[in-house]
């Protein structure tokens, strides 16, 4: 099972971890170097508002008004909109696992509270674990380190160009963005592999909070609409899955595989790309090729 070789194919640096969910068995690689986690961080978020709800802190039927102050920047969902909008706080947490919506995030994590949401993390045993800041702040940090403003100025700059008449190709844009201090292998915002297959273990051993909480995010995450990474390594089994990715450096997925025979899997693989246009796809193969090889080499 070479790992790294699968991750050389498809130009990228990998990071695995998997685990029986009954923890008995274990495997990986670099599990436990730091890593962008980009839009995973949300099951961790999804935890901490669902436990707050069951528990009376948060108001599940709290009416959020969305407008254009609120719209975090991203590529779906509410991001995408042009007029105000209306949602219940429990409506906010499928949109997070099921479409990774951005706005949705913002919203749920300015309600659960930043802090929150990393004593959780502390609580669970995620020990590399740091949420610095919300989606829009790390968006706005990406631009501000590549010279920019905000993401607003490097919007425009990609637009009309530095004189205006002429906006910067994809390649271009990607690569002035790759600096920033979010996308390197140390960031503010972080996690490890190991980190997030136990998070995943807690989640469905009902150890993250109450079992209906717990259930809640297993729910979501089971109607994940990407299916091109975790997914694409098993056939016959069921994937529960959140995937994440951020400028083109980094492309990831967790998830939890079950067996018909009725053994599980928690799976974490994280990538980091030195260019950030290399081919999407054939990142999403080696997510799905190494999370098989992993799991295999378990069973």
């Amino acid at each position: 099972m070479d790992l790294a070789a699968i991750f050389e194919r498809a130009r990228c640096t990998g990071f695995v971890h998997a685990v029986a969910l009954d923890g008995s068995r274990r495997a990986g690689l670099d599990a436990d170097a730091s890593v962008v986690p980009a839009s995973v961080v949300k099951v961790l978020i999804a935890v901490e508002a669902e436990n707050q709800m069951y528990d009376g802190t948060l108001d599940p039927t709290a009416r959020v008004r969305i407008g254009d102050a609120e719209r975090t920047p991203g590529p779906v969902g509410l991001s995408l909109l042009q007029d105000p909008v209306e949602l219940s706080v429990r409506d906010l947490v499928p949109l997070m696992l099921t479409l990774s919506d951005n706005v949705a995030t913002d919203a749920v994590l300015a309600r659960v509270g930043l802090g929150a949401v990393n004593e959780t993390a502390r609580r669970l045993g995620l020990t590399s674990t740091v949420l610095a800041t919300d989606i829009r702040g790390l968006i706005d940090s990406i631009a501000r380190d590549a010279g920019f403003e905000d993401w607003a100025g490097f919007v425009a700059w990609r637009r009309d160009g530095a004189d205006g008449a002429e906006g910067a190709d994809e390649g271009t844009a990607l690569r002035r963005l790759s600096v920033a201090r979010a996308l390197s292998h140390n960031p503010d915002t972080r996690t490890t592999a190991r980190d997030m297959t136990t998070l995943l273990r807690r989640v469905w051993e009902d150890e993250a909070g109450p079992p209906e909480a717990c259930a809640r995010v297993r729910d979501h995450m089971a109607r994940q609409l990407t299916r091109s990474r975790l997914a694409r390594g098993f056939r016959g089994a069921s994937v529960a899955a959140k995937s994440g990715g951020l400028m083109g450096i980094a492309r990831n997925e967790i998830g939890v595989v079950r067996f018909p025979e009725g053994d599980g899997y928690a799976v974490a693989v994280f990538t980091h790309a030195a260019d950030p246009t290399r081919d999407e796809h054939a990142v999403d193969d080696a997510i799905g090729a190494a999370a098989a090889a992993v799991v295999a080499g378990l069973r």
